[in-house]
């Protein structure tokens, strides 16, 4: 029986177009989980939106409609980004379903049940665009537009001082135990920079979280029997967060805990100190590991309506294609670190690597097999001599790189690996010269052929996580059955022979559009 590896990102804010970065998160994830599955694992990937809390509820008023109506219009460019780029998800999950209110109100239940749910009042800064509480030490002192002076979040979003009933949860009771985890499981918070960040948060000390709202009514309410004054909904995050509980199929569901949730480096608080409290009170297992990734920056600058750099993501899909641009974000960014696009840098890193790379090597090959041999694969000639032998050590080595930095979620690393193998393979190519061979030995042509296009196959098998629709081209034209495709076959040739299609461009040049 396969093992199972449940995966989710982080749910989406759907109260504008998606952008950059939400397509960037989709797609790391989506590229780990289907790495998972080629690799053998029976996986549940998880994805969709966060659609309650003040700031939707302000929204909604203000585009003049009732908060359902209008999430349920703003949730379709999310879903139609998911479908255009490939994201291969199990589930996408709405916050506003009705199997993941029932849930979120069984969590509080079974929280308040261990003594971690008292009313007060909370008097503090909150900021509407986080949906997140700050301390006032967390603050930063700036002037807007006007000279006035703010007082900013950490994430450079206004705030407001706010005052009302709320309930808390006793997350103050849960420092020593975060710091246990921490320190006993390091690899719970990921990179290195974001555990350092966290544990030294929590052990500068936790305050009581206020888990509930009563200044609006866009949310799931407080379970009855908890009231005592102003009717209360739940503070967005414990919300939210419980998503990953419905994903799994319930409280005790059979896909929890999570192996890995991808999410960005700004709500790596919410998910490695509040999400593991709230499941500690609640008597239920934790997460195994959550990965906080870094900030796509447009040119190097942070996207901002202000600046005038939004990007749409669908749109750069459309011009540059859906796997190139897969591609791109996986190879140019370190996973983890802060990472810059431009149509340029695009253009530049795929034409090297697809055109030049990956897509010289599958065409050359092909094509002099359909010159020469009738598009036939021909048969194997032995072990080879000290080319092959070559040839085969450094496939080893780097297969054996590939995978290591995939399953540490170093997919930028992976990829450095895969072009080693391209280079190692087009050295190859050229080194034993088949187009000269064809001309004085063409029994050698032959075998340097099939090696060639063997490396190959090894090459776009490792890629598919990457690239699904270009490296299925690429399968179909070296003729890899279906069914041999995932990484169990990746030491099955293909049978001398099989007969293959007319070769076909699968990564065409790019060119910078006139300015």
């Amino acid at each position: 029986m396969s093992k199972p590896f449940y995966i989710t990102t982080a749910i989406a804010y759907p109260n504008g177009r998606p952008h950059m970065g939400h397509a960037y998160e989709a797609v790391t994830t989506d590229v780990i989980a289907r790495f998972k599955r080629l690799d053998g694992f029976d996986v549940r990937f998880l994805t969709g939106t966060d659609e309650h809390g003040l700031k939707i509820d302000q929204a909604a008023r203000a585009a003049g409609q009732e908060p359902k109506a209008y999430v349920d219009a703003m949730v379709e460019p999310f879903r139609a980004l998911d479908d255009q780029l490939g994201i291969n998800f199990d589930r996408f999950i709405r916050t506003t379903d009705t199997d993941h209110k029932a849930l979120v109100q069984e969590l509080w239940r079974r929280m308040a049940a261990n003594g971690d749910m008292y009313l007060g009042r909370y008097e503090g800064w909150y900021s509407v665009r986080d949906e997140a509480y700050y301390d006032d030490a967390e603050l930063v002192d700036a002037v807007d537009s006007a000279g006035n002076p703010v007082r900013l979040s950490p994430q450079a979003t206004p705030v407001e001082w706010t005052v009302e009933e709320s309930w808390f949860f006793r997350l103050s009771a849960y420092q020593d135990r975060l710091l246990a985890l921490y320190d006993g499981q390091p690899d719970f918070i990921q990179p290195v920079s974001r555990f350092n960040e966290m544990r030294s948060f929590v052990a500068g000390g936790l305050s009581d979280l206020s888990v509930s709202r009563t200044s609006f009514s866009w949310g799931i309410p407080v379970p009855d029997g908890a009231e005592t004054g102003p009717s209360h909904v739940m503070y967005v995050w414990l919300d939210a967060l419980a998503n990953y509980l419905t994903g799994a199929g319930g409280l005790d569901g059979q896909w929890w805990p999570a192996d890995l949730h991808v999410v960005g480096k700004d709500v790596v608080r919410f998910h490695t100190v509040y999400w593991p409290a709230f499941l500690m009170s609640a008597g239920l297992p934790l997460p195994r590991a959550v990965f906080g990734h870094g900030f796509l920056l447009n040119r190097g600058e942070k996207m901002s309506k202000t600046l005038g750099n939004v990007v749409d993501p669908s749109e750069m899909a459309t011009r540059f294609g859906v796997d190139r641009l897969r591609w791109f974000l996986c190879r140019e960014i370190a996973f983890g670190d802060d990472g810059s696009y431009s149509d340029e840098a695009i253009i530049e890193r795929t034409n090297a690597d697809l055109a030049n790379g990956i897509g010289n090597l599958a065409q050359r090959s092909l094509s002099m097999v359909a010159k020469n041999l009738g598009g036939i694969v021909p048969a194997a000639q032995g072990e080879g001599g000290d080319s092959e032998a070559a040839l085969h050590a450094s496939f080893t080595a780097l297969t054996q790189a590939y995978f290591a930095a995939m399953n540490a979620w170093a997919l930028h690393k992976a990829l450095e690996a895969l072009m080693g193998l391209v280079s190692a393979a087009n050295g190859y190519f050229a080194e034993n010269a088949p187009w000269a061979l064809a001309k004085t030995d063409t029994a050698r042509m032959a075998q340097v052929l099939r090696a060639t296009m063997d490396a190959t196959r090894r090459i776009v098998l490792l890629a598919q996580p990457f690239m699904p629709e270009s490296t299925s081209r690429l399968l179909d034209q070296l003729g890899v059955a279906p069914d041999a495709r995932d990484f169990s076959g990746f030491n099955t040739i293909v049978a001398a022979g099989t007969q293959l299609p007319a070769p076909e461009g699968v990564f065409p040049r790019l060119t910078p559009e006139p300015a």
